[in-house]
This record gives C-alpha cells, sequence and structure tokens, in this order.
C-alpha cells in the first residue's frame, strides 16, 4: 500500500490562471502509470472549454488511459506543439516527508508527485491558455497530453501518429521536461531487451543430462558486454552527452530454482542507449546474428509446449528515438525568441521529442523544475520558474505572429 493514499477528488473551482494554483490542483490527481490519467484528462479538457480548443482523446486499448491534445486558433501549418506526459511515478517505498498527492508550498518551491516531472509545465500551460485567448492568433498552438511515457513513451507514438493524420503540420516541438528552463537540443536514444533462454532440468551430480538455460545467458551476456566495449570507442560529436558514446547495460538477470539443479530458464533485461549518430539498426542485427547462432533460436515464442532445451526468445520491449541537434535549429532558434538567447544543452535522458523529430517536427526540450528532483521524495519545482515559463509561454501569440 502507498504511504499516502488518493481518490482523486475534484481539485478546485475551474477558473483560476495561476500557475501555482493550477498545478496544486494537478498534484491531486494521482496518475500514476498504473492508473488511469482519464480523470486528470477530462478536467484539464473541461478548464480549457472557455478558451476555444478543438479537443481530440485517443485511447489505448482498452480505453483505460488516453492521449489529449488541445488545439487553438486556426487550423494552418506552422504552428507549435507543446508537449507533455500526464502519468507520473510510484511513490511506493519512497521516504516522502509530506502528502505526495498534495501541494505543500515551502521556501519558494512546490512540493508534490509529478511536481516537475511535469505538471509543472502543465500548469505552465493552462496558465497561459486566457493569454492564447484574448489574442488574435495566426497559427495554430497545440498542446499534446500523452499516457505512459514513464513505461517507456508507450502513448507518444499514437499521439504523433494521429496528429500527422488529422493536424497541419507544425513548424516547432517544445517538449517540456524538467530542465532548469535550460534549452536542450539532444538527447540518447534507449532501446530495452528481455532476452529469455530455456534448458532442460537436471540433477547438479549429472549437468550432461540437463541443459543450463544460465550458461546459455552468460555466453549471451559475454558477447553483450564485448559489444558494450566496441561501441564505447565510437564517440559522439555533440556536446554535452555524458558519457560520450552509445552505452550497454545488463540492469537484471533471473534464473534457476535452487543450486543442485541444472537451470530450466534465465532471462537478462538489458539495454543501449545510443547516441544520435549510432546506427541503431546495425545494432540490432548484431545482436540478431548473435542469437541466430544459438540452438532453436528462431522458435516460436507463443509455443503452447514448454520450450525445449536450447531455444532462446528474444524481445524488443521499447525504443525511445534519440533527439539530434543536426535537424532541430529552427526549434532552438524559435524559443530562443520567447525565453531568451540561452546556451543549448544537452540532457541524458530520454523524451518523446525524437518521435516527433522522426516526423520531420523540429523538436527541443525545456520546462521548469530539474531532472534532479524527477522521481524523488518530496519532488519539488521552484516557484520562479514556473513563472518564467507561464511568461514565455503567454508570450507565444506573438511569436507566431511573425512572418520570419
Amino acid at each position: 500500500m502507498q504511504p499516502f493514499e488518493s481518490d482523486n477528488p475534484t481539485p478546485m473551482p475551474i477558473g483560476s490562471a495561476d500557475a501555482v494554483a493550477l498545478l496544486t490542483a494537478l498534484l491531486r490527481f494521482d496518475t500514476t502509470s498504473s492508473r488511469s490519467n482519464l480523470q486528470c484528462l477530462h478536467w484539464i479538457a473541461e478548464y480549457a472549454r472557455p478558451y476555444g480548443p478543438a479537443v481530440r482523446f485517443t485511447y489505448n486499448e482498452d480505453a483505460s488511459k488516453a492521449n489529449l491534445l488541445l488545439s487553438f486558433g486556426p487550423m494552418t501549418e506552422g504552428g507549435i506543439v507543446l508537449s507533455a506526459h500526464s502519468d507520473t511515478v510510484p511513490v511506493n517505498g519512497q521516504p516522502w516527508t509530506m502528502p505526495p498527492f498534495e501541494a505543500t508550498a515551502r521556501d519558494g518551491r512546490i512540493h508534490g508527485r509529478g511536481a516537475c516531472d511535469m505538471k509543472g509545465f502543465i500548469a505552465a500551460c493552462l496558465a497561459a491558455m486566457p493569454a492564447w485567448h484574448a489574442a488574435e492568433l495566426q497559427r495554430p498552438i497545440h498542446l499534446a497530453l500523452s499516457y505512459d511515457e514513464e513505461l517507456g513513451c508507450l502513448g507518444v507514438p499514437r499521439l504523433v501518429d494521429d496528429f500527422a493524420a488529422h493536424m497541419p503540420a507544425p513548424a516547432v516541438v517544445w517538449v517540456g521536461e524538467p530542465t532548469d528552463m535550460r534549452i536542450a537540443t539532444s538527447h540518447k536514444g534507449v532501446c530495452v531487451f528481455q532476452t529469455r533462454f530455456f534448458g532442460r532440468d537436471a540433477h547438479s551430480s549429472m549437468p550432461s543430462l540437463g541443459h543450463s538455460a544460465i550458461a546459455d545467458a552468460v555466453r549471451f551476456a559475454g558477447r553483450l558486454l564485448d559489444l558494450g566495449l566496441e561501441i564505447a570507442e565510437r564517440t559522439t560529436a555533440v556536446p554535452g552527452l555524458l558519457p560520450p558514446h552509445t552505452t550497454l547495460n545488463i540492469g537484471r538477470i533471473d534464473g534457476g530454482t535452487a543450486l543442485n539443479m541444472v537451470a530450466r530458464c534465465c532471462s537478462l533485461d538489458w539495454e543501449f542507449r545510443a547516441i544520435p549518430e549510432e546506427d541503431v539498426q546495425a545494432l540490432k542485427r548484431r545482436i540478431e546474428q548473435f542469437l541466430a547462432a544459438h540452438p532453436a533460436a528462431a522458435e516460436a515464442p507463443d509455443a503452447p509446449a514448454p520450450p525445449d532445451a536450447g531455444s532462446v526468445h528474444h524481445d524488443a520491449r521499447m525504443f525511445v528515438p534519440p533527439l539530434d541537434p543536426g535537424t532541430n535549429r529552427p526549434a532552438l532558434a524559435a524559443l530562443r525568441r520567447v525565453l531568451g538567447d540561452k546556451a543549448e544543452i544537452a540532457v541524458p535522458f530520454g523524451t518523446e521529442a525524437g518521435y516527433f523529430q522522426q516526423r520531420g517536427w523540429p523538436a527541443v526540450v525545456c520546462g521548469p523544475g530539474s531532472i534532479e528532483q524527477a522521481h524523488q521524495p518530496d519532488e519539488w519545482v521552484e516557484v520562479a520558474q514556473l513563472e518564467e515559463c507561464t511568461r514565455a509561454l503567454q508570450s507565444l501569440p506573438a511569436f507566431l505572429a511573425r512572418n520570419d
């Protein structure tokens, strides 16, 4: 059980345009990825309704979660997408000293789960809506809120596909992940896999009668570690990415039943985080070549009978594209017009920006709060950064009215 529970009460009367008040409302929704985000999104849509947006929901397979797209102004090309995720990570097991699903104001900060990652940016967007409504927008502003980003950007591909099918192409995409209001133009991609090996049980005194899945997994792990050393020698030309090369990590190994048994099963959960220059498909082909040499590698993973000794099932669990600074100069220039001439940075974490960039839409990352506070107990965002972000968002109509 969570140390604090929330029944998602109605958070506040709709109508306030103050970013702190709006963040207070948003924090009262427990949108942990294991729960539905629908009540929060419906509240946001109702808050936005007086400001006249077009509203689109796209749902997951069982309609328990959704993406929300709110579009303001004329439906023409050349607008801006403001992208954020609505879900948060859990609070279970963390030593919170204050209720995570209530806003706590202290020393110029607002504490609560999601305060910086990334309901602070959403609150700033909501606070800017009256300014967008009062202006005669020349080009559209789209607020795109996704589900299950914390589980691997699961909702973003559906959101991007729906946007491409029904909306005019934007000029830039602004992803509001926490960067202390600095402008990030690059990050690595993330590829996550699970590789499961299957053997045959036997008594450990007669190992030749069995087939050790752990031995197969260890041999494969050795190939992965050798590959990790190889790719570490190729450094990126992108300033600020740390470490400056693609990394490979085996995060979890689970196998065997008892010391005196030959292991029937063993699984590896592993990932690589790729620099923008990395040929991800070539890396995947290398992995497939490793596994192709393994006995019974092609056996169907959904076979009804237990797999025979020597079989392996390899599943790609997640892919988040990297953000390449070489193609997002327009987005950098756009944000500098509303935020000031800030130096560009790279960030160590993945975001949905790469999905938008793959569509040919320049994207950058900038938002209130620090990634050092994200996912931490007593998570917080500075009120000053909330206000800075709100002012920048309120200035978007003037930026969109420009012809250059």
